[in-house]
C-alpha cells in the first residue's frame, strides 16, 4: 500500500523518529530547516541528519569536503533554535569504497557527528571502475551486461562481500538498507532471491552484523513504488531471533517523504514478533516501544 493511502493519525503513531535523511548538502531536495519543519508538524520527537559523505572523486549525489563545516554549523544553529521541541542529531552516511574510504577512516572518525551509518552503494568491474550499483531496475540490468557480462550472481556475491568488509572495519552504528542489491538483482533474474546460495550469504551476514553488535535500520523509501523494505521483509524473524536491533528510517530526500513506508515497517516488525525500537534520546540509544505514540493533527510550525 501506498504511503499515501494511510491514514494520517496512523502514520504519526509511527513515524516519530528518523535518522536517514538528506537535505540539500547532497543529494536532497530540500533544505535542513525543511526537513525539521516537516518533522515537527507530524509529531516527531528525535530526528537526525545523514548527507552522503564525501568521497575520494566528486559525484552527483555526495557531499563535498568543503561543505563540511558549513554542514555542522546549520546543523548547530538548528539544533539550539529548535531545542525543547524536537532534538535534532548529525551524521552521515559513509560508504564502504576501499580500504582507503570507509566509514572507519580516520578523516570521518574526527568529526563531531552523533552517529554513522555505514553502506554499500559502490561495485568495482574487472578493470577497476568504480561502477554506482544503486540504480533503478533497468539501470541496474545495463550495468549488470555491460561491466558484469551478465552475470548477475558475481554482482550480488560482490555487494555483500564489500558489505562484509565495512562491517569488519567498523566506524559506524547503523547498518543502512543492508539487502539493498536484492530487488534489482531479483528483476534481473526472477527466483534469485529465493536459491539457497543467496539465502545463506544473507543469513550469514546478518549473523555477523549481531555478532558485532550494530543495529540494522529497516528503510523505508522504496515501498511506496516498489513494495519493499530494505532489508527485505522475510528476513525480519531472522533479525529478531538473532538479537540485531533496529529502527525505522524512510532515507528521505525530500521532506513530505519522511513518513513514506513508515507505519506499515512497524506494523511487519510488530508481526516478526519485534516490541521496540531504537531512538536516540537525551544523545543515547534507547529502545522504545513500536506504535505506541500519539501525535497532534499535521500543523505549520
Amino acid at each position: 500500500m501506498n504511503a499515501s493511502m494511510t491514514p494520517i493519525n496512523d502514520i504519526c503513531k509511527a513515524a516519530v523518529s528518523n535518522y536517514h535523511s538528506h537535505s540539500l548538502y547532497c543529494d536532497g531536495r530540500a533544505g535542513m530547516e525543511d526537513f525539521v519543519r516537516f518533522a515537527l508538524s507530524r509529531g516527531f520527537t528525535s530526528y537526525g541528519f545523514s548527507s552522503h559523505a564525501p568521497l575520494p572523486f566528486p559525484t552527483a549525489w555526495t557531499m563535498e569536503w568543503d561543505r563540511m563545516d558549513d554542514y555542522l554549523a546549520e546543523f548547530r544553529r538548528l539544533k539550539e533554535k529548535y531545542a525543547g521541541r524536537i532534538e535534532l542529531y548529525i551524521g552521515l552516511e559513509i560508504d564502504y569504497l576501499n580500504e582507503e574510504s570507509h566509514p572507519a577512516a580516520e578523516c570521518f572518525r574526527r568529526l563531531p557527528l552523533d552517529y554513522r551509518i555505514g553502506s554499500v552503494h559502490l561495485l568495482c568491474d574487472d578493470e577497476g571502475r568504480v561502477v554506482d550499483a544503486d540504480l533503478s531496475a533497468d539501470k541496474f540490468r545495463r550495468m549488470v551486461d555491460e561491466h558484469f557480462q551478465g552475470d548477475v550472481e558475481r554482482v550480488v556475491r560482490q555487494y555483500y562481500e564489500r558489505s562484509w568488509r565495512m562491517v569488519e572495519l567498523g566506524g559506524f552504528d547503523i547498518v543502512g538498507h543492508a539487502d539493498k542489491v536484492h530487488y534489482n538483482a531479483n528483476c534481473y533474474r526472477p527466483g534469485l532471491i529465493d536459491e539457497p546460495w543467496y539465502d545463506r550469504l544473507v543469513r550469514n551476514y546478518f549473523t555477523e552484523i549481531a555478532r558485532r553488535g550494530y543495529q540494522m535500520e529497516i528503510n523505508t523509501k522504496a515501498y511506496g513504488e516498489l513494495g519493499v523494505f530494505y532489508p527485505d521483509e522475510r528476513y525480519f524473524p531472522l533479525l529478531r531471533e538473532l538479537g540485531i536491533r533496529v529502527q525505522v528510517n524512510s532515507d528521505a530526500h525530500y521532506p513530505e517523504r519522511i513518513i513514506n513506508g513508515m507505519t506499515e515497517a512497524y506494523r511487519a516488525l510488530r508481526r516478526a514478533g519485534f516490541t521496540s525500537v531504537m531512538r536516540l534520546r537525551g544523545g543515547q540509544w534507547t529502545e522504545s516501544p513500536c506504535l505506541l505514540y500519539t501525535s497532534p493533527s499535521p500543523r505549520d510550525s
